[in-house]
Order: structure tokens, then C-alpha cells, then sequence
């Protein structure tokens, strides 16, 4: 009589096959995991586009300056004509007026810094989805300047605190939660 051999895999074949799995495992992990990870990067630019796009509506939709004439003749603010426009070292929200709510004019956004559950609509009401803040790990920053020719530079830089231009160049930059920091500029004359 033979003797009966029992088939199944020896130390050998299982040392091969767990070092294989590993190998494949480490692959696996350093090449698919991180494109899983970079795959919300378009999520975040899709909403960062959206609130910059708000944002940059509500501001143009108020008038170039404090002083302007809001009724639409065809004197404007400037440093010719009285009413004066603001000038560059006064650009900001007015005295006791530090919520978007009482912003009339361009200007007032000028150095407005929201975050996170701070970001909010028009109409001062937190945006949110399914109960969860749309908009959370997010930043919002304003900067509005004078900038008559158009060149991207604070025309202060050469006017002085006192300049008093016709147009204004307002910068919005969004940071994702990831730390991309996505800027919207233009311009708004005054008309």
C-alpha cells in the first residue's frame, strides 16, 4: 500500500502568499487611498465657488459708496463734488454698523473676516444642509480698495489715506478646510 498524501499548501507557498498580499496591500494603500482622500478637493472648490459667488453678488449689489446718489442721476461722489466719496483711509463698515445687515455701500465690506458657522446668507441666516453647516472649515475675507487704472494696486500706496478715486477693486478670498485659498476679484465703478 501507498502512503496517502494529503494535498494543502506548505510554510513555503504561505510565507509566499503573505508577502504577495502585503505588497499588494502597500500598493493599494499609497496609490488609492490618497486619490480617494484628494477626491473631495472638487467638493470643496464647488462650494467655495458658490459662496464666493453670493458673496461677491451681495456686494455688488449696494451702491459704490456712502455718499453716492442712490437714485440714479448723474452726480456722482467724488473729490470734486460734495457729498466727498470715502476716502481710502475710512474704507470700512460705518460707525456701529459691523453686520452685513446695515452694509449699504461697497466699502462697508471692506475687512469682513468670516469663518466657519459665522459665514451666513443675505439675510443673516446660517447656511445648512441636512442640519449640518454647509459651510463649515471654510473662510471668507474682504479687502476693497481704490484702483483707478486697474492695475491690481491700492492706489493709497501713492494717493495717501485721503485718495478718493472712481473705482474700487474688491478681493474675495475663500480658504477651503483644506487650506487652498481661492480668490474672486473685480471691479466696481462709480456710476
Amino acid at each position: 500500500m501507498g502512503v496517502k498524501h494529503t494535498q494543502g499548501f506548505t510554510l513555503m507557498e504561505l510565507v509566499i502568499g503573505i508577502i504577495v498580499f502585503a505588497v499588494a496591500l502597500v500598493l493599494f494603500m499609497s496609490l488609492i487611498v490618497p486619490q480617494a482622500i484628494r477626491s473631495i478637493e472638487p467638493i470643496y472648490q464647488v462650494r467655495a465657488t458658490e459662496l464666493g459667488q453670493s458673496l461677491m453678488s451681495e456686494i455688488f449689489s449696494k451702491s459704490f459708496d456712502e455718499a453716492s446718489n442712490r437714485v440714479g442721476e448723474s452726480e456722482l461722489c467724488s473729490s470734486n463734488i460734495v457729498p466727498l466719496c470715502t476716502t481710502s483711509g475710512n474704507l470700512g463698515p460705518e460707525e456701529g454698523g459691523n453686520n452685513r445687515e446695515s452694509f449699504d455701500d461697497v466699502d462697508d465690506y471692506h475687512g469682513l473676516s468670516e469663518s466657519g458657522g459665522d459665514i451666513k446668507n443675505t439675510l443673516n441666516q446660517s447656511v445648512s444642509l441636512g442640519g449640518a453647516n454647509l459651510y463649515e472649515g471654510f473662510s471668507a475675507t474682504v479687502t476693497v480698495v481704490y484702483d483707478d487704472n486697474m492695475d491690481g494696486i491700492d492706489d493709497a500706496i501713492v494717493g495717501g489715506s485721503g485718495y478718493i478715486g472712481n473705482t474700487k477693486l474688491i478681493t474675495l478670498t475663500i480658504t477651503t478646510p483644506s487650506e487652498e485659498a481661492i480668490v474672486f476679484s473685480s471691479f466696481r465703478s462709480n456710476y
